[in-house]
């Protein structure tokens, strides 16, 4: 699956059991593996069809989706900092009162939150009601500006602002003004925005589910710029990239 293709371009139920059906396979939401209809896929010493692989998959590589979205930047998922360690401690079972001692607050106050989630929730499914009833009146989605399609945002981005209001067009523009035809960097840009399609466009190079060492991901920026230390660096702070806290593995984030 290409790098700006994320969960959201999947529907809630596909998200929620972490895989999309299509003609010929079964897709994982979160890191676009794709097992094929027809084929048996080894998984722990056990065979399993296609359908059995992607849940298996699931489980193995991503555990629970609750899990798994929990662990994402609170902007992205639309929770403030507090609501997301409620809700953590929520999917562990844990009561008001253990969820009052842990976070510091008064179970009354962990009972508002759970109010205000219960109408976040409520106001998701009018507003998703929205945005597809809008579509269809205009035949136009919102991601449609005038200048070409608003791109996805990568989900580990940690500054969710309009810096991430890119297009196709924009993106087009600073690869062309910015990068080679091989690939490239000729100077890295100064402005947020266009660090950002840049920096998209070079993690294309790394490969998802593979743990790289400093020295392969130095080999492998090294071709693409002379100064590859300033962009491993931005590959990290832009959230493009993990890095183990020894630094001795950096891995994609999906």
């Amino acid at each position: 699956m290409e790098q700006k293709n994320y969960m959201w371009n999947f529907s809630v139920d596909e998200i929620v059991t972490g895989y999309k059906e299509c003609k010929d396979s079964y897709l994982c939401t979160i890191c676009g593996q794709d097992f094929k209809k027809g084929l048996i896929y080894p998984i722990h010493d056990k065979l399993y069809d296609a359908y059995g692989a992607v849940n298996q998959h699931h489980v193995v590589e991503h555990g629970f989706m609750a899990d798994y979205i929990l662990s994402q930047e609170s902007s992205l998922i639309g929770v403030s900092d507090v609501q997301q360690q409620i809700l953590k401690l929520m999917s562990e079972g844990k009561d008001d009162k253990t969820i009052s001692k842990v976070v510091g607050i008064a179970q009354s106050t962990v009972r508002n939150h759970r109010f205000k989630l219960r109408e976040k929730e409520k106001q998701a499914k009018l507003f998703l009601a929205l945005m597809q009833s809008l579509e269809e009146k205009t035949n136009r989605s919102i991601n449609q500006a005038d200048t070409g399609l608003i791109e996805e945002i990568h989900p580990s981005a940690t500054m969710i602002d309009d810096r991430y209001s890119i297009t196709e067009d924009d993106s087009e523009k600073t690869i062309k003004t910015y990068m080679t035809e091989n690939g490239a960097l000729t100077q890295f840009p100064s402005k947020e925005k266009k660090k950002i399609i840049v920096l998209r466009e070079i993690v294309k190079n790394f490969k998802p589910n593979y743990d790289y060492t400093e020295r392969e991901v130095n080999t492998i920026l090294e071709r693409i710029y002379s100064d590859f230390p300033t962009i491993r660096r931005a590959l990290i702070e832009y959230g493009f990239f993990d890095r183990s806290a020894d630094c001795s593995v950096y891995r994609v984030k999906v």
